[in-house]
């Protein structure tokens, strides 16, 4: 082979950077721009306003990013597992060589297949009543253990240990390790939550170790895409946590992550590390509520002492010096008996007033009562004169009777030839009867 053809099977040598601008103007020249649909995964938003995720499908995955003014324009709040179409500009990332999405505007296309069946289980679950709040139970104030269920390697678990040595160091935490991420990560955290559960039923009854009671359990993992913390929407485990001795607090992801252990669990809380807090009141605090309690009880230890005391002083002095005592009841006996003297010349004197005024009072009133009694008989008698039958007889009427005296009323009483006696206002007249009318 000649020199020439050599030199012309060799390819050019490319600078990296140089490589990855020709790479993107062959794209831009190709294919954008580009609209793509897809299931939104990891979707963060820095703190600057730029959000970065990767849309995804079964068969392949694309980085992408969405500048602040862009995101800025978003009716909606992105979440993972949410089928989404984006617009913009297919390019390469120099820094990196990776091939990257920078999307102009994002709009809904549905919910991915991981997000519809989160749902699915979230409405069987609620059905059943396992989100029912009458079902949460409160923390306990004080707890005597605290289980955690965590990966070894997480970082959730640096972050929940500082939080319970800095707060609680007196109280024991016992680890139950389990992955947190993967297919076999369900079942180990449902194998760690039981073995938790065993200690707690123990420590209740007394068969176990008291220094390994537990009442109080934490279920944390740190942040991650959907597809990370998907073990912990897995519906045995979340059965699992339902069938709890002792509540649960469940610290998964971050405060915007949702998993189906967080409604199911007794309390949700939006980090491992407040988690962590939820259940340890700080040392700090008890203190304070403890000397509080010691200052209280002091004080009113005090009052009473005093009040004894005082008590005390007032019976010795009575006790010491007895000719006072007698003093000061003759002094009380003698303003009684001044009071009761008083009262009785005061009442004596207010009889002989009554008994003076009815003297004086008597003869007028018995006069006054003989002239009523008077007056009373004159009109009794009045009355009785009215009733005597010699004023009837006056007005020409007669009272007519038999030979016996009985009073005839009727003609059905006499008979023809019958002998009666007519009673006239002035004298009497006989007569007989010779017709009945």
């Amino acid at each position: 082979m000649s020199e020439f053809d050599k030199h012309e099977l060799t390819p050019p040598i490319w600078q990296v950077g140089a490589l990855c601008r020709a790479i993107a103007g062959v794209i831009d020249a190709k294919l954008n721009p580009v609209a793509v649909r897809g299931e939104l995964s990891g979707f963060t938003r820095a703190a600057s306003g730029h959000c970065y995720f990767t849309l995804k499908d079964d068969s392949g995955q694309l980085r992408c990013a969405m500048f602040r003014r862009s995101a800025s324009l978003l009716d909606f709040s992105p979440r993972d597992g949410e089928m989404v179409e984006v617009r913009g500009q297919l390019g390469v990332y120099e820094a990196r060589g990776d091939l990257q999405l920078v999307v102009q505007n994002m709009s809904r296309s549905g919910q991915g297949a991981l997000f519809e069946q989160f749902l699915k289980l979230k409405g069987m679950l609620e059905a059943e009543g396992l989100f029912a709040p009458e079902r949460k139970r409160p923390l306990p104030s004080m707890p005597h253990g605290i289980g955690l269920v965590t990966s070894l390697g997480a970082a959730a678990l640096h972050d929940v240990v500082t939080a319970l040595r800095r707060r609680v160091p007196h109280i024991p935490v016992v680890l139950a390790p389990a992955s947190v991420q993967g297919s076999a990560a369900p079942i180990e955290l449902s194998r760690a939550l039981m073995s938790l559960y065993a200690l707690a039923r123990g420590g209740d009854d007394g068969a176990s170790d008291v220094t390994r009671r537990i009442d109080v359990i934490l279920l944390v993992r740190g942040g991650g895409s959907m597809e990370d913390m998907w073990a912990f929407n897995d519906e045995q485990l979340a059965r699992t946590v339902a069938s709890s001795p002792v509540p649960i607090v469940t610290g998964v992801g971050h405060e915007t992550d949702f998993c189906m252990v967080d409604f199911v669990a007794d309390l949700r809380a939006p980090t491992p590390t407040a988690a962590a807090e939820l259940v340890a009141q700080a040392r700090s605090v008890s203190l304070e509520g403890i000397e509080a309690a010691r200052l209280r009880l002091q004080k009113t230890a005090l009052r009473r002492v005093d009040a004894l005391g005082q008590r005390l002083d007032q019976a010795i002095g009575r006790i010491a010096r007895p000719s006072a005592i007698t003093a000061a009841h003759r002094l009380r006996l003698g303003a009684r008996a001044q009071r009761m003297q008083f009262s009785v010349q005061l009442s004596l004197r207010r009889h002989r007033s009554d008994a003076a005024s009815a003297q004086i009072d008597l003869p007028v009133k018995l006069r006054h009562h003989v002239d009523k009694m008077k007056e009373r008989l004159a009109r009794a008698q009045l009355r009785l004169e009215l009733l005597d039958p010699k004023w009837v007889l006056q007005r020409g009427y007669a009272w007519l009777s038999s030979a016996d005296g009985k009073a005839i009323v009727s003609v059905g009483q006499v008979q023809i030839g019958q002998n009666l006696t007519a009673t006239l206002a002035d004298g009497e007249v006989d007569l007989t009867v010779t017709g009945v009318g």
